[in-house]
């Protein structure tokens, strides 16, 4: 555990002793990577794939896609679904959007939050650029998780309204310096550009949420990459970055007076953090997803859902303001209101999640959906309040009282009153049917039909549970699924040009 504060520039303190060289010090460590720890990276691997071609036609998705595609280079990176090779930052940004887009990949929930596996994309575009052995793909991988969960831990960033990828931005310099055996010094620089350069507001996450949530941590990704170029050819950092007078804690978090604890794992100690994190079997904020369970449970003992005349959510701080009532954004009742927002309003995910006894990433989502009378009369009758009980379980130390759920209290015209709670997501590591290998695959199997052939989608997973050909993680998508994709506006960055 390392304490971690604001020093003035006056004071004796030694580059040793800098957050940003200690994770440096992370990554360099030769330990090696333990099985269970291996196997839940190709598990995550699957998952990005999974997720990606389920967004394959969204937007963001396609406009990112064509950015990347105007930088063509004779070997370098794959950009999912299309053929050729292009430049691996921009690769690491179209891949990286294509995860994040439909909020359905995995998740950490501690002092802060994070989706860790939002690491893959710029790590797997690295190495297929630069012929990286599988192996060393791994190692990278589980580095970049372990160094974002422990800053997730520790630090507590939107309090100050500071975005998470933040802390994705020093874990994916990480993650690289580890994948290509960087030395320390190197990593200790390409750690401070790229905090130094992704820290930006929680606005992205509030009110009227735009697609900018898909791109927030594609840009962390880009810019982690060119930090570790630069850190590669010798150039320096701000430092110390965290610790600096006018540093990030000085002035961007909670300020000189503040000491923040952060885990790290010692010299020899295995990297297992990846093990902590859990993915997703619904695709929205992962604090919505043992509601929806709660929901399709309650279902059968409320019959008939429009005899409801008010359900009270009570759970975490986290719960209620950013995806609840407590949050007092309208947006989170509009029935005109974008798909980001709606997957940030619990309100709405519950009452569908109660209609319908099941939650779908397109169908729930829809426009018939959103504004059905019958689901807008229910969705206005759900409201969130904090508990502090909830509260403190969810920043509970141990795992097994570690909670992301709520209590709902469903109160009916006639009087009667229903309660139940759920503490975490069936798909969580103790929930009911917590994911392994087989509903990794089912998830795949399911997101890829209709938009990868069977062939494909055999081939991927045989490559991604070997994992000894980097170049071979990609998909190919049906090209008259790619004929469908959005009209997008021709900008800047064209192919050809």
């Amino acid at each position: 555990m390392h304490e971690v504060r604001t020093r003035r520039s006056a004071d004796d303190f030694p580059v040793s002793e800098h957050l940003a060289y200690k994770i440096a010090q992370v990554a360099v460590d030769p330990v090696a990577v333990p099985p269970d720890t291996a196997a839940m990276v190709v598990n995550r691997v699957i998952d990005n794939a999974a997720v990606s071609a389920a967004a394959v036609l969204r937007r963001p998705v396609a406009t990112a896609r064509r950015q990347a595609m105007a930088r063509p280079v004779g070997s370098g990176a794959r950009v999912f679904g299309v053929d050729g090779c292009y430049s691996a930052e921009w690769a690491a940004w179209a891949n990286a959007v294509a995860v994040r887009e439909l909020d359905y990949h995995d998740t950490f929930l501690a002092a802060d939050y994070s989706h860790p596996g939002d690491n893959i994309p710029p790590l797997v575009a690295v190495a297929q650029q630069l012929d990286v052995p599988g192996d060393d793909l791994v190692r990278g991988v589980a580095t970049a998780y372990e160094v974002q969960i422990c800053l997730v831990k520790g630090i507590c960033l939107h309090e100050h309204k500071i975005d998470h990828v933040a802390h994705l931005g020093p874990s994916v310099a990480a993650g690289l310096g580890a994948m290509l055996r960087l030395d320390v010094d190197t990593i200790y620089h390409a750690i401070g550009q790229a905090l130094h350069l992704t820290t930006a507001t929680r606005q992205s996450r509030k009110g009227a949420i735009s697609s900018w949530k898909a791109f927030a941590p594609a840009h962390a990704a880009k810019v982690a990459i060119e930090a570790v170029d630069r850190a590669m050819r010798g150039e320096g950092s701000p430092a110390p970055i965290w610790e600096g007078e006018d540093g990030v804690i000085a002035w961007l978090l909670s300020g000189p007076e503040r000491t923040y604890r952060v885990p790290l794992p010692g010299p020899g100690e295995p990297k297992r953090a990846i093990l902590d994190s859990y993915t997703k079997e619904h695709s929205a904020e992962y604090q919505s997803q043992a509601p929806i369970d709660l929901a399709r449970r309650l279902r059968s003992r409320i019959g008939n859902v429009d005899d409801i005349a008010s359900v009270v959510l009570h759970t975490s701080h986290h719960t209620h303001y950013v995806i609840g009532t407590g949050s007092g954004d309208p947006q989170k009742f509009d029935p005109d209101a974008s798909r980001e927002t709606l997957d940030h309003s619990l309100p709405y995910i519950f009452a569908v999640a109660l209609q319908d006894g099941a939650w779908h990433h397109e169908r729930s989502y829809s426009y018939e959906r959103s504004h059905h009378p019958d689901t807008i009369a229910l969705w206005r009758k759900v409201a969130t309040v904090e508990d502090p009980e909830w509260t403190r379980r969810y920043h509970s130390d141990d795992p097994t009282e570690k909670a992301f759920g709520a209590r709902a209290v469903v109160t009916l015209r006639n009087g009667d009153v229903i309660t139940d709670e759920l503490a975490v997501a069936d798909a969580h590591p103790l929930g009911a049917r917590p994911f392994d290998r087989e509903q990794y695959i089912a998830k795949f199997r399911l997101l890829t039909d209709g938009v990868v052939s069977p062939i494909e989608q055999q081939r991927f997973l045989d490559a991604a549970q070997r994992m000894d050909d980097v170049d071979a993680l990609h998909l190919h998508v049906l090209p008259e699924v790619l004929a469908r994709e959005p009209n997008i506006p021709p900008g800047i960055f064209t192919a050809g040009r």
